[in-house]
């Protein structure tokens, strides 16, 4: 069982002005009422954070939009394997930085 689900979206420049903006990773969180009352949603929206937090600055790649999506394994479930997961889901849609960069270093 995993602790989250991830959603991407590659956002188009158009209509961007700034080339930061349009580089920059955005990202949202939801947890919806199945995985428990407002405490529960809370304290597993502030973990899918601190995790978001830690692996995206140096994984993601930049001009996506990210929807991280909390499941009810996520309160249980510990740190270090939430971070393997949201590593995982990323290398998955193929938005992993570092295995783009390696792909261009052997090219």
């Amino acid at each position: 069982m995993t602790g989250l689900v991830l959603q991407a979206l590659q956002r188009t420049s158009q209509g961007i002005d700034d080339e930061i903006e349009a580089d920059a990773v955005r990202v949202g969180f939801t947890v919806t009422k199945k995985v428990g009352n407002s405490v529960v949603r809370n304290r597993v929206r502030r973990r899918l954070r601190a995790v978001a937090d830690e692996v995206l600055p140096e994984t993601a790649l930049g001009g996506l939009d990210l929807v991280i999506i909390g499941r009810m394994g996520t309160i249980k479930r510990p740190y270090p394997a939430l971070v393997k997961d949201l590593q995982m889901a990323l290398r998955k849609l193929k938005a992993d930085r570092r295995i783009e960069e390696k792909i261009k270093n052997t090219s």
